[in-house]
């Protein structure tokens, strides 16, 4: 049993609080509550060891308090209202200023080093909100960190709730918390909120009460012990010969499938080849993708709230492996140039007509893309050192499921994956892969 203390578990609130007439309701999108049953997303950065001067922990939560002057809407809970049909429900964020989680913990005998081994097994006790659904954020903070005090480290984890925020907004409000500490600056341009939404459509949105509560899924646990994880990077130079590749290959040019769709590409062709599926199966890959800029008009880069919608290309198992990466970088390329203003708009007036909301986004036959390359994630300092590494943790698994992260080598991407054990294995000596990848 590793010796992990919790020395402080409290409740921050935002330095201060405006009156209570001037609380904003944020009412929820589709995309928003398509995630009401998912697991809130924990990442992680993983630091120096600052000194002990710094009073780390004092001045990180009287920092995280100026930043929730800006970034208010993480202060604040989730409101469900049982509608008087007696059939749905239906949801907002109150901003309250009800306040953020904070946990301080110390595991003075671990190391930086024993934390990123691959077969380190308390993983889970270093992050703040295991197990927990977006819905029970009628309950619970919409934020939580833990900041766990290593032997020659720190581990800042993060848990936020999908039904407020995502990954660019997340980053964003990470990288000003840095600034406060840092440089004590105070002073910052007032928060910009997504607030759009769908003419024509009444909200609060109603969802029908079976959907809104977490059902339970049979043989979870059992199916989780037969995940394994790995990480792959792909350094610049891997970046530019998969792209150069997949644009050769189709003779398209040299821009048209992009950087991160060649990648994509290269890693869902090699887990497919690896997973000795029926040739006939259907599959698909689902990309996470940032819609501000694709609604008309478009939503600025900056705002804030969860803007991520899921493009979804499907094939079958031998086309995907029969056709080569430039065929499938081109599949998924053209599946993301369909993202537009009205096709995103149907999406959302037909999901309101019938809501569904899935237990769990990752599915079998279903290769799932989350977070960005072009996060602003190393970056992000406190003033005693950048981070050391980037992590993703417990919560959403499942096979197929992917995250993607910047790499610590400028231009590099690192892609963490959740996979069938059987799968991974076969993944980890197929030479075809393993030629433009690195193992972390």
């Amino acid at each position: 049993m590793v010796d992990i203390v919790v020395i402080s578990d409290t409740i921050v609130q935002p330095e201060s609080y405006e009156d209570a007439s001037d609380r904003v309701k944020i009412h929820l999108t589709p995309w928003d509550l398509f995630l009401l049953r998912t697991e809130y997303a924990q990442r992680a950065l993983i630091f120096p060891k600052p000194d002990p001067e710094t009073h780390m922990i004092s001045r990180l939560k009287s920092s995280l308090s100026t930043a929730l002057n800006v970034f208010y809407p993480y202060a604040g809970r989730l409101v469900k209202i049982d509608n008087e049909d007696g059939e749905t429900a239906s949801f907002y964020i109150d901003c309250d200023g009800s306040g953020v989680k904070f946990v301080h913990a110390a595991a003075v005998t671990v190391t930086v080093n024993d934390v990123l081994e691959p077969a380190y097994s308390y993983w889970s006790e270093f992050f703040p909100a295991n197990g927990v659904k977006s819905c029970e954020a009628v309950s619970k903070p919409l934020l939580a960190f833990q900041v766990t005090e290593l032997k020659d480290g720190v581990f800042i984890a993060f848990s936020y709730n999908h039904l407020v925020t995502d990954g660019a907004s997340v980053w964003s409000f990470f990288k000003t918390w840095t600034e406060i500490f840092s440089t004590g600056r105070e002073k910052f341009p007032p928060l910009s909120l997504c607030g759009w939404f769908l003419s024509g459509i009444d909200y609060p949105i109603r969802v029908p009460i079976s959907e809104t509560v977490p059902s339970p899924v049979t043989g979870l646990s059992d199916a989780d012990s037969f995940l394994g994880k790995k990480i792959f990077r792909f350094t610049s130079r891997h970046i530019s010969q998969l792209k150069a590749k997949a644009n050769g290959e189709v003779g398209v040019g040299s821009d048209v499938i992009s950087s991160f769709q060649a990648v994509v590409g290269h890693t869902w062709r090699a887990i497919i080849r690896s997973s000795d599926l029926n040739p006939e199966e259907v599959i698909h890959c689902k990309l996470a993708m940032d819609i501000r800029q694709r609604l008309n008009p478009p939503v600025g880069k900056e705002c804030f709230g969860n803007m991520v919608g899921l493009a979804t290309t499907t094939t079958t198992a031998g086309e995907l492996v029969k056709n080569g990466l430039g065929w499938a970088g081109l599949q998924l390329n053209k599946t993301v140039g369909l993202q537009t203003n009205e096709e995103l708009r149907r999406f959302a007036e037909n999901w309101v007509k019938n809501p569904k909301i899935p237990n769990r986004v990752v599915v079998n036959d279903s290769l799932t893309v989350t977070g960005s390359p072009r996060f602003d994630v190393f970056e992000n300092d406190f003033g005693w050192g950048k981070p050391i590494v980037v992590r993703g943790g417990p919560g959403i698994t499942g096979h197929g499921k992917i995250i993607t992260y910047p790499g610590t080598e400028k231009g590099s991407t690192e892609i963490h994956t959740s996979l069938w054990s059987h799968v991974l294995d076969k993944l980890l000596v197929d030479e075809e892969f393993l030629q433009h990848v690195d193992l972390v």
